[in-house]
């Protein structure tokens, strides 16, 4: 609109997405079979503990990089097969696809079914070494591999637009990335070594390690990322659940301002240094380096002085210092300080 263009004048199309969000569709009508399940949601976690306790956390490690969480997909997949009736039976006939939202929208502009090696590997089913499903562990999670699409590279082409209401048929898919790996990306984080944190909903922090495959041993995750060409590397990443949201939790819940933007005035108004409140905003568990699905929100040091203000700005403090505390896993698994980092989100 701005430019004077409409949708004939499309040379391309990219998609980025929430990686770990997912959902199951009929293979003839296209339609969702239930609702999609997002990726903050906690309802996999008694099963992750259960694979935990069986000792499986080392192997999955190995081949995707990832804790057991119920932050991943896979999980999620599962409990579509376990919960919606009829659902693991028309899994196995091949009349269902499976896919995060990258997956799902692609679907839609171009009938194709694929994702790329990014969003791939935040499933828990993906083998990031050999860039392949892996039948172990699609058959721990006892997800079929039948209801999973092709993976390709981040830069290539998925195929193009057809029957799209607004857009011409022809126009090319070129490029698929999962929101953090298209923003390390976007960040031109592609020389190992270079690194950059998204503050959004959460606070994600991914440190660029090229063609090595370096498995944390600091409570961080292994991914697959993009290299200078559009092709695979990998990364090493660190998963906040909760940042702005935890300033959207304050306006939105405790009604304490009206608008975000206020909190750094409120801020300034307080005139002492003195910091003895303490907020922990694990509403959705404790991500990296920790990995607490149990974990829950708490505020400590509370006095008969503290009032809302104060609240605010251990709010916001414990945005930095969950982020401080992936910096410092970086530095300790790497060995290197990390010299600059990019930053960016909403």
């Amino acid at each position: 609109s701005k430019g004077g263009l409409d949708a004939k004048n499309a040379a391309g199309i990219g998609i980025t997405n929430q990686r770990e969000t997912c959902l199951i569709w009929d293979k003839k009508t296209g339609e969702p079979v239930y609702n999609a399940i997002v990726w903050q949601c906690r309802r996999t976690s008694d099963f992750c503990e259960d694979l935990k306790k069986r000792g499986l956390a080392d192997t999955v490690r190995s081949k995707t990089g990832l804790v057991i969480d119920a932050y991943f997909s896979g999980t999620k997949l599962r409990w579509f097969l376990e919960n919606v009736p009829g659902l693991r039976t028309r899994a196995e006939k091949g009349e269902v696809m499976a896919g995060t939202i990258d997956t799902w929208i692609l679907y839609k502009l171009t009938g194709e079914w694929k994702t790329d090696y990014t969003n791939a590997s935040r499933t828990l089913l993906y083998n990031i070494e050999k860039k392949s499903w892996d039948d172990d562990l699609l058959k721990l999670l006892q997800v079929p591999q039948a209801i999973l699409p092709e993976v390709q590279a981040s830069r290539s082409k998925f195929g193009t637009t057809r029957n799209v209401p607004g857009l011409p048929d022809g126009v090319p898919v070129l490029s698929i990335a999962g929101d953090q790996q298209a923003a390390l990306f976007g960040q031109l984080c592609v020389k190992p070594g270079q690194a950059k944190n998204t503050y959004g909903t959460g606070c994600f922090l991914l440190f660029q390690t090229g063609s090595k495959f370096l498995i944390s041993k600091s409570g961080l995750l292994t991914t697959l990322a993009v290299d200078e060409k559009g092709g695979v590397s990998y990364a090493l990443e660190g998963s906040v659940f909760i940042g702005g949201a935890v300033i959207q939790w304050l306006r939105d819940f405790m009604k304490f301002f009206g608008n975000a933007r206020e909190t750094e005035d409120i801020l300034r108004a307080i005139k002492d240094d003195e910091d003895h409140v303490v907020f922990v905003p694990a509403f959705a568990g404790l991500g990296a380096p920790h990995w607490d699905m149990q974990a829950r929100g708490a505020v400590f040091g509370l006095t008969r002085d503290t009032d809302p203000a104060r609240i605010t700005r251990a709010a916001l403090k414990s945005i930095a210092l969950q982020s401080l505390d992936l910096v410092r896993a970086m530095e300790k698994d790497t060995g290197e300080r990390l010299p600059s980092l990019r930053v960016d989100g909403g």
